[in-house]
């Protein structure tokens, strides 16, 4: 049975967390005058940043992690949204565009950086990396394997920093898109989205025999129910933030539309 006690509080977990959070205070505070001569201490900043943080580990070490790991595929489903859709996108917004540019402002990196940000790119290495890790035999791996599952989850972690980037890209030589521009980025991920949530909604099957095997934490909410509720989690938390994401962008667009010298 699940204990509701249980924390995750391995050192891979909580000490990089820890690591992040520790850097980003140093180099947000006693290195800013060194990094940025009289930039301020970036306060909302930090505040997106640390709730990322929070966020992701309460997405995979609260007692939360053993219903989705052991029992729910919808519940696996949730953490996913909660890594990719809020933790990687407080995490963005949590970066001041002056410590990004210590990294993106070198030279040297303009081409390898310039074609990482690149929105297709972006766009496919976040569809990409989402849809092969949902391949049964990789997906279930994942669930019987510690370290395989913590490297899924910070992939998709990762692969969320790429999509996310060509909308919040915190970074004035490779900015976010513009608002015309996101919306077109946003139905495209979309749609390349489609096929793995078909492929888990229209199964004829269950496709993960860890949950087909699970006890049943709920009478009558057997595994073909839930992978039916998980594909739904999946598609309609994804179209949702996406929903929300293209109005803004579209307000914004019309707003710009209506200046003059509006960038569109």
């Amino acid at each position: 049975m699940i204990d509701w006690t249980h924390w995750h509080n391995e050192p891979h977990l909580v000490g990089g967390l820890i690591l992040l959070g520790w850097l980003y205070a140093l180099l947000t505070g006693p290195f800013r005058p060194r990094l940025a001569p009289g930039e301020p201490f970036p306060r909302a900043h930090a505040i997106k940043f640390y709730a990322g943080l929070i966020v992701f580990y309460l997405a995979v070490g609260s007692p939360f992690d053993q219903i989705g790991e052991r029992y729910l595929l919808s519940a696996h489903m949730i953490q996913h949204q909660l890594i990719m859709y809020v933790s990687a996108v407080l995490f963005l917004l949590g970066l001041p565009s002056w410590l990004v540019s210590r990294i993106t402002a070198r030279p040297g990196l303009r081409s390898l950086l310039g074609f990482l940000t690149n929105p297709i790119i972006c766009g496919l290495v976040y569809t990409l990396i989402y849809s092969i890790w949902h391949v049964p035999s990789l997906y279930d791996w994942a669930l019987q394997n510690r370290w395989v599952h913590i490297t899924e989850h910070v992939t998709f972690f990762g692969a969320s920093l790429f999509y996310w980037w060509p909308i919040i890209s915190p970074s004035a030589q490779f900015p976010r898109l513009a608002y015309g521009a996101q919306m077109l980025y946003l139905v495209a991920v979309v749609i390349g989205m489609t096929p793995v949530f078909a492929f888990i909604a229209f199964s004829s099957g269950i496709l993960y025999p860890t949950y087909e095997y699970a006890p049943r934490l709920f009478p009558g909410f057997g595994p073909a129910e839930d992978q039916l509720l998980g594909s739904v989690i999946m598609k309609t938390g994804g179209m949702g933030v996406t929903f929300i994401v293209f109005i803004v962008a579209f307000y914004r667009w019309y707003q710009a539309s209506e200046k003059p010298s509006g960038k569109i």
